[in-house]
């Protein structure tokens, strides 16, 4: 069940929404390279190092934190670490709540059968009076919080445990067939090209430290949630087995998503790098021709909904179990003030997309020309997710102990546990550092 539970957190909006548009954005073959590489070398030792942290501590990310510092006799400040992974989660939310919204609309608009012989020009109408409507997006992200509220209000486990059991594998089953519809009906091979024959010269430093972020964001990594999940990790799990299985799940899921929509991005001479709304102006094409699209349009889109329902839950539960264990309030109170914050702050989000399209923040600054969603995107996803993967590396590498670490990793074969202990030592930290560096132009 922590598989299930950490791949539902992983799996998401992250891996069938954002997945495509960034390697639509940046270059194809050369992002999905580089994410390989950066989920390998980055991602994985993160996510053993936050569940190794999480399972240790027991508690929510800021009290984890606080408590193996003085475990180790270090610095309580350690504890702001599981503070800013919360406020990282919380950020991440109030966009995230706004795209599931946009699922929870072609929810209901597969079930009118919309999409039922649809033009690609048709497609682009729907999307486009959707996102202009400021009212019905607020409508959509009020109800998607509402129903992480829900569960968050019935406890992670009962309400997690009892979605993902089912949920996960109905996902991966439904993507699975659209990519057999991408191989009949799509241009398979030129999807195939595009994701897989990396163009070299469309490497930049941006593009690194975009499928970086790529890398933290679809993993969970650096928000609190992993460490979260890795509290109820039972004694007697092998945390370096789980978490290879839950980046591998997480990584097929993200390249099946890709196989699925370039075939029908090229096949209609559609733009591959049209940006978030790609997956919704290319499935819903696919979906309106294919036999029993109907169907299977409106159980794909209400899988994805649930998809992005156990990855809004994982982000929120830190911040909730925090306050509850910090203020002693009731788990209602913490739920509500939480689902508050993030509301609000999503409606600037909703804004962004229509009534607030030529409003441009920190002009001047290195993040000109980006609203107020990009901007979000960008602090959260290039920023503030590998930082927190850095400083997780550091606690995990460096300032805890040897008997600490190896109690908690048990890592059968002695190879294993150095090639962790190389890779959160050295490689994370210095590879995100440089990364960083060189994008401000210092290196």
């Amino acid at each position: 069940m922590f598989v299930l539970a950490a791949a539902g957190s992983a799996v998401g909006l992250g891996n069938v929404w954002k997945f495509p548009y960034m390697a639509g954005d940046s270059g194809g073959g050369a992002f999905v390279l580089l994410y390989f590489v950066c989920i390998a070398l980055l991602g994985l030792p993160v996510m053993i190092s936050e569940v190794l942290l999480g399972r240790r501590g027991r508690s929510s990310p800021a009290n984890t934190m606080r408590t193996l510092a003085r475990e180790e006799g270090q610095s309580p400040l350690w504890g702001m670490l599981g503070v800013m992974g919360m406020l990282t989660g919380l950020l991440i939310l109030s966009y995230y709540s706004v795209i599931a919204g946009w699922t929870l609309a072609y929810v209901l608009e597969a079930a009118e059968g919309s999409f039922s012989g649809i033009s690609a020009q048709g497609v682009g109408e729907i999307f486009n009076r959707l996102v202009a409507d400021p009212w019905r997006l607020m409508f959509w992200h009020t109800l998607f919080m509402v129903l992480t509220m829900f569960v968050i209000l019935r406890g992670v486990r009962r309400g997690l445990e009892a979605a993902v059991r089912f949920l996960m594998p109905g996902l991966f089953l439904l993507i699975l067939v659209m990519v057999v519809y991408a191989v009949i009906a799509g241009d398979f091979l030129g999807g195939l090209r595009f994701l897989f024959t990396p163009d070299f010269s469309k490497i930049t430093p941006d593009v690194v430290l975009k499928a970086m972020g790529q890398a933290f964001f679809t993993l969970s990594l650096g928000m609190g949630a992993i460490m979260m999940y890795g509290a109820y990790l039972p004694e007697d799990a092998s945390i370096a087995s789980t978490s290879v299985q839950v980046a591998l799940t997480d990584t097929l899921i993200a390249i099946l998503a890709g196989l699925a929509i370039f075939p029908i991005v090229f096949a209609n001479g559609l733009e591959a790098g049209q940006g978030p709304g790609l997956i919704f102006t290319t499935l819903p094409l696919a979906f309106g021709h294919m036999p029993g699209g109907t169907l299977f349009g409106l159980l794909f889109f209400i899988l994805l909904v649930f998809a992005a329902w156990t990855s809004a839950i994982s982000m929120i539960e830190p911040a909730v179990a925090w306050m509850v264990e910090k203020f002693s309030f009731t788990r209602f109170r913490s739920s509500l003030v939480c689902g508050l914050i993030v509301w609000a702050i999503g409606a600037g989000t909703v804004l962004s997309f229509n009534l607030w399209t030529r409003v441009r923040l920190l002009d001047g600054t290195a993040f000109e020309g980006k609203s107020f969603f990009d901007l979000l995107d960008y602090l959260t996803s290039n920023i503030m997710l590998p930082l927190g993967g850095i400083l997780i590396c550091l606690f995990a590498a460096w300032v805890m102990s040897e008997p600490s670490r190896r109690d908690e990793l048990r890592i059968g074969h002695p190879a294993g546990y150095v090639l962790w202990r190389f890779l959160a030592r050295y490689i994370a930290p210095l590879g995100v550092v440089l990364i960083f560096l060189h994008v401000l132009g210092i290196v």
